[in-house]
């Protein structure tokens, strides 16, 4: 069978792609045309427009690349009506991909289906209309989105977590002692860790960073506090930090290995939250903005959720403390450290709690779920011939 995908970031290159290799598993006679990366590009296909062409993220940017965007949804919806797919997989990116979805379901009776739902459950939560209007399948990778999208009279698939099968990957048959990455990071090898993963975009580094070190430092006597380089960040963004604060160590390329030897985290919101969860490490949540009071006022009002943090969302409770826009204050991140440093009972409460977590998220092979569902939905319910 033919399948079109459109993606619009790393991210979604990368969630693609496995699926894709789990589609190719199920359907080997299966053929790819997309919009994506270069993962995509590694498993097959052709690829008519790079992610990199779409991405434009924030007000201004888009704005002054309207007639860009614009032209290049015309070249995506002419270039699927001329290929005729048998299906057309959005993955994420829903500014871009439900307006797809809406011309497709217009002027065409190909199907469409959706892989990593948009977060309409944190805003914009009238795109239901749009979704149950031009979505035939819906495939989700958050449990709770299940009950939500019932609420709206709309089922959808629950196929898993994609963090989940990431971390068991990772950690199957792998033996990495602490003294080995100990050994190669320079590090002690008789002081335990603490973490600190302050994002992977240069805004949230400049954000949160100072922060995080300087509410860290009370700690540095009994642990070593040891800094999570993200990929795609030039070195010399962290050096100017370990220059003011010495005592910091840095890694590249070794999140995962850090988490799996660390005793406690700060983590900047986002999936790194759900990771540290899936590694079991104890964790403050952290999202600094200048403009807090005005941040905190705005979630209040506009954002539909309790939570920012995937872990207490999925919980549906605070699982671990999120310390968001005004709230991020040295002294409160050093009190909240102390509690999942020091505080033995609060460890295992919090340790516990995970448990329900990856409990809830269920076992690894998201993209196997997936690619299983979507081949058997066209085989029967749409009637499409391998």
């Amino acid at each position: 069978m033919k399948y079109y995908l459109i993606v619009g970031e790393a991210s979604g290159d990368l969630h693609a792609s496995n699926l894709m290799k789990a589609i190719l598993e199920e359907d080997h006679n299966a053929s790819f045309r997309f919009l994506g990366g270069d993962l995509m590009k590694a498993v097959g296909g052709t690829c008519v427009k790079h992610y990199k062409e779409l991405a434009y993220m924030g007000f201004i940017p888009v704005l002054m690349h309207l007639r860009t965007i614009f032209r290049n949804m015309e070249i995506c919806e002419e270039d699927i009506v001329a290929w005729k797919p048998d299906v057309v997989i959005l993955v994420d990116y829903p500014g871009f991909n439900l307006k797809v979805a809406k011309y497709l379901k217009k002027h065409t009776h190909i199907p469409v289906f959706y892989y990593i739902s948009p977060k309409i459950w944190a805003w914009k939560e009238y795109r239901i209309k749009n979704i149950k209007r031009d979505v035939d399948e819906l495939f989700s990778i958050l449990p709770f989105e299940v009950p939500f999208y019932q609420k709206h009279h709309y089922q959808i698939h629950y196929i898993g977590n994609p963090c989940v099968d990431a971390v068991a990957s990772y950690r199957d048959g792998r033996k990495d002692s602490f003294k080995a990455f100990a050994q190669d990071n320079g590090l002690e090898e008789s002081k335990p860790v603490l973490a600190l993963l302050p994002g992977s975009r240069k805004q949230e580094i400049k954000d949160n960073l100072e922060l995080m070190l300087e509410a860290s430092s009370s700690c540095k006597d009994d642990y070593q506090i040891v800094l999570g380089a993200a990929p795609g960040i030039e070195p010399s963004i962290y050096q100017q930090y370990k220059e003011r604060h010495p005592w910091v160590h840095i890694v590249h390329q070794q999140t995962y290995r850090l988490l799996n030897h660390a005793e406690g985290a700060l983590v900047v919101s986002g999936t790194s939250t759900l990771e540290t969860c899936l590694f079991r490490v104890p964790q403050v949540v952290c999202y600094y903005t200048p403009i807090g009071k005005i941040i905190s006022f705005l979630k209040k009002r506009i954002l539909s959720v309790r939570f920012i943090s995937l872990v207490n969302l999925i919980a549906d409770r605070e699982v671990v403390k999120e310390l968001v826009a005004d709230q991020m204050k040295e002294s409160i991140i050093r009190s909240e450290l102390n509690a999942i440093l020091y505080d033995t009972k609060n460890r295992q409460r919090m340790l516990a709690d995970y448990d329900e977590i990856i409990n809830l998220l269920g076992e690894p092979g998201a993209s196997q779920h997936a690619a299983q569902k979507m081949v058997d939905l066209l085989k029967t319910t749409y009637h499409q011939n391998q």
